[in-house]
C-alpha cells in the first residue's frame, strides 16, 4: 500500500448546518498515522467513509491507487477495529476467529495457520479456548486486533482502542500497532496524546470538522516553542492567574504554585520552557478558538 491519498473531502449530514468534515486533504504514507482529534471533531466519520461504512459529500480518496467508490476492493484491503466492537461472549477465542476467518473468504488450507499465527502474535495463543467473556478488557482488544488482520489487510484502521485500558494493557497494545505497522498503513484514532506520542511521528489534527495540522509530531511541536511557560506564584495569586492564561500544569510546592502555561504573547515575569507534545496540541487549539 503506497499511500492514501484523500483530497478536498467534505460530508455534510441532512439537518445539520455544520459539515461533519470541511474540505480535508491528507496524504497518508506507510507505517503509522495518528488521527487526533477531542471527541465530536469528526474522526470517527471520517474513519466510516476510509472503512466504506460512510459516503463523502464531496471529495475524493484514493487508497493504493483505488478510488474508495469501489467498495469491494477497498473492503478487502482493509482491516477495523472499531471503537465499540463485541463478539458472542459465550464463544471461545479459537471459534470467534474461525467464524470470522470464514466471513473474510480466508482459504480453509490458510485458516488454521493464519488464526494461529495472529493469537501468537497478540499474545492470545494460550486463551485460544477460553470463553470470550473470561478475557479482560486488555486481551480482548487485542482480540479485536487479531479478528482486524485476519484478511491480511494493508491498511488497519483502529479507533480509540486504548480507553478504558489500564497503564500496563495500553502500553502493550500501542507497541502491537506500532508492530503491525512495520509493512501496512495503521491509523491510530485518539484523542489521548500519549497514544500518539507512544506510538508515531506522522499526525493530523481534527477539530470541528477541519484538519488543523498535519505532519510530524516535531513541526507540531516546533509551532508551540516559545509560547510554553513556566512561573512560580503564590497561592493567592492562582485563581487571578488563571483567569487570563491557560495553564496545563500546577505543583504545590509549600506556600506557592508552579505553573506551566500557553500563550501567544511574550510574558516578561516567566520564564520559556519546552513544550511537550500534549502542550503543542493544546496551543494548536487555543489558536484556533482564538481565530
Amino acid at each position: 500500500m503506497e499511500s492514501i491519498q484523500i483530497h478536498n473531502l467534505t460530508k455534510r449530514y441532512h439537518g445539520k448546518a455544520t459539515p461533519a468534515l470541511n474540505h480535508i486533504s491528507l496524504n497518508i504514507q506507510s507505517g503509522m498515522f495518528g488521527l487526533l482529534g477531542k471527541n465530536g471533531a469528526g474522526k470517527s466519520t471520517l474513519i466510516r467513509i476510509l472503512t466504506t461504512l460512510d459516503e463523502p459529500t464531496s471529495g475524493t480518496i484514493q487508497m493504493g491507487g483505488i478510488p474508495i467508490k469501489n467498495k469491494r476492493q477497498i473492503r478487502s484491503q482493509i482491516g477495523y477495529l472499531p471503537q465499540n466492537f463485541g463478539f458472542y461472549p459465550s464463544m471461545t477465542v479459537i471459534d470467534a476467529m474461525t467464524y470470522l476467518a470464514i466471513l473474510a473468504k480466508v482459504p480453509t488450507w490458510q485458516r488454521t495457520t493464519r488464526i494461529n499465527k495472529l493469537l501468537a502474535a497478540v499474545n492470545l495463543i494460550d486463551k485460544s479456548h477460553a470463553k470470550i467473556k473470561s478475557l479482560s478488557g486488555g486481551m480482548r482488544q487485542r482480540l479485536g486486533i487479531a479478528q482486524a488482520l485476519v484478511n491480511d489487510p494493508r491498511v488497519l484502521i483502529v479507533d480509540e482502542p486504548t480507553a478504558g485500558l489500564d497503564p500496563e494493557e495500553r502500553i502493550r497494545f500501542r507497541n502491537l500497532l506500532t508492530d503491525f505497522a512495520k509493512n501496512r498503513i495503521v491509523i491510530l484514532s485518539t484523542h489521548i496524546v500519549s497514544d500518539i506520542e507512544a506510538t508515531t511521528n506522522a499526525v493530523g489534527v481534527l477539530e470541528q470538522g477541519r484538519l488543523l495540522f498535519t505532519g510530524s509530531t516535531e513541526q507540531l511541536i516546533e509551532a508551540a516553542t516559545g509560547h510554553t511557560f513556566e512561573i512560580n506564584l503564590p497561592f493567592n495569586e492562582l485563581n487571578h492567574f488563571k483567569t487570563a492564561h491557560r495553564l496545563t500544569e500546577q505543583i504545590s510546592q509549600g506556600s506557592t504554585v508552579k505553573i506551566r502555561f500557553l500563550s501567544d504573547r511574550p510574558i516578561s515575569t516567566a520564564h520559556v520552557v519546552s513544550p511537550t507534545l500534549e502542550e503543542a496540541y493544546l496551543f494548536l487549539q487555543m489558536q484556533h478558538e482564538e481565530g
